[in-house]
């Protein structure tokens, strides 16, 4: 019996059996030559037309799903350190502590830097664009992680609607604490940014390249 742990792989095997039909239908009629009868049609229809249309559909929307993950944004070198903090299990920055939330910590690099808009998906995947571009002109040739490349920045300033979406600013333990209830309607209407006061979010990342390392190493007395 297979096993599908997710849609990504759900639709691959759905290509790939799409693609292995169309493959069929199309040995078939090349070594068989049959009359272009109504079934003969019927199966050079989906041969044809049918079956690919559905490799080409269900094999974009699960490169559409692997975008989604981790290890997607991972597979640029420049993005390791930030990676290796979000999945290290003894880290304290806000990137593990999310990214070990079961509700969504494979997705936890586009949960968090998704723009939630209406055509939210597609914003971002645009701005996905620009990080490709600057990667191939400014990175492509930086050492590991990046090191000897310009500082990462964040094209604009990072939403509080994307804290709130879970964290709605109304749950007991989160009006509990003072300083939450001081800046509650400025946090609300984003005058107050939450990452202003939790700025702790990748901070062992930059710490990660070699170069810093040694030079934390010269540091120490």
């Amino acid at each position: 019996m297979i096993h599908v742990d997710s849609l990504e792989e759900l639709l691959r095997l759905v290509a790939l059996v799409a693609a292995g039909i169309s493959a069929l239908i199309i040995v078939w009629y090349l070594v068989r030559r049959p009359p272009l009868g109504r079934l003969t049609k019927t199966l050079l229809l989906f041969g044809l037309g049918i079956m690919p249309g559905l490799v080409a559909l269900s094999g974009n929307i699960a490169g559409y799903e692997y975008t989604l993950k981790r290890e997607f944004c991972g597979s640029c070198h420049v993005m390791g350190a930030y990676v290796r903090d979000a999945e290290n299990p003894k880290s304290k920055s806000l990137a593990a502590i999310h990214s070990r939330n079961h509700r969504f910590g494979g997705d936890s690099c586009y949960t968090c830097h998704a723009d939630y808009q209406m055509f939210g998906a597609l914003t971002t995947k645009l701005n996905g664009l620009k990080h490709l571009y600057f990667y191939v002109t400014e990175y492509a040739s930086t050492g590991p992680d990046g090191e000897g490349g310009p500082t990462i920045h964040l094209y604009k300033p990072f939403k509080n609607d994307t804290c709130m979406q879970c964290h709605s600013t109304g749950a007991p333990r989160w009006a509990g604490v003072e300083e939450h209830q001081s800046m509650l309607e400025d946090i609300r209407k984003g005058e107050m940014s939450c990452i202003g006061c939790h700025s702790e979010v990748h901070p062992t990342a930059l710490a990660h390249r070699p170069k810093a390392q040694a030079k934390a190493e010269e540091r120490k007395p």
